[in-house]
C-alpha cells in the first residue's frame, strides 16, 4: 500500500510539471538558473544557508521519495530555513503569521542536468499577514530578504 502511494504521488508529481525540474518567474519569486548540477547546488545551499547563520529546519524531496519507490523522476528538493530569534519576532508581531515559517528554498533539476534555485521573498510570504504585524513583521521580512538574497547568491555563484 505504501508503495503504490509513493507512486501515485510520483506519478501526480511528474504530469504536474509539464517542464520537470523548471520554475517560471512569478511575482514576489526569485529564481536563479545556474549551470549547477542538482547535487551541487543543494550541497552549496546548505553551506550558504549554514554561512549566514541561518537554521536548516526541514528538508523534502519527492524525487528521494520517488526512488525509494522505483521511479526516477528529476531531483527536487524544498529546504525551510529560519532561525528562532526570527520566530520568537515572528510571533511577537503576527501569531498567524508562525504558519508560514520556516521560509522554503526550492531546489529543481532542469532537463540538461543543470539546477534552478528558487524561492518565494519573505516579503512576499509575509505580506498577507502584515494588517496584523505592521511595522515588527515589515521589518523582519525586510531583513529576512537581505538574508535570503545573500544565501542565495552565495550558493549559485
Amino acid at each position: 500500500m505504501n508503495r503504490f502511494a509513493f507512486a501515485a504521488i510520483a506519478l501526480l508529481f511528474m504530469s504536474a510539471t509539464g517542464n520537470a525540474g523548471t520554475v517560471a518567474p512569478h511575482p514576489g519569486w526569485s529564481v536563479i538558473d545556474t549551470k549547477l548540477s542538482f547535487s551541487a547546488l543543494v550541497e552549496r545551499l546548505d553551506a550558504a544557508v549554514k554561512a549566514e547563520k541561518m537554521g536548516l529546519v526541514t528538508a523534502a524531496s519527492a524525487s528521494d521519495a520517488a526512488k525509494a519507490a522505483g521511479f526516477t523522476i528529476p531531483g527536487n528538493r524544498v529546504v525551510g530555513v529560519y532561525r528562532n530569534d526570527f520566530a520568537r519576532r515572528m510571533l511577537a508581531a503576527s501569531v498567524p503569521a508562525g504558519i508560514e515559517a520556516p521560509i522554503r528554498f526550492y531546489v529543481t533539476e532542469n532537463p540538461d542536468g543543470t539546477a534552478t534555485l528558487s524561492y518565494k521573498t519573505p516579503s512576499t510570504v509575509f505580506a498577507p499577514y502584515l494588517d496584523q504585524g505592521k511595522d515588527a513583521l515589515k521589518s523582519l521580512a525586510s531583513e529576512l530578504d537581505a538574508i535570503f538574497a545573500r544565501i542565495a547568491v552565495a550558493a549559485t555563484k
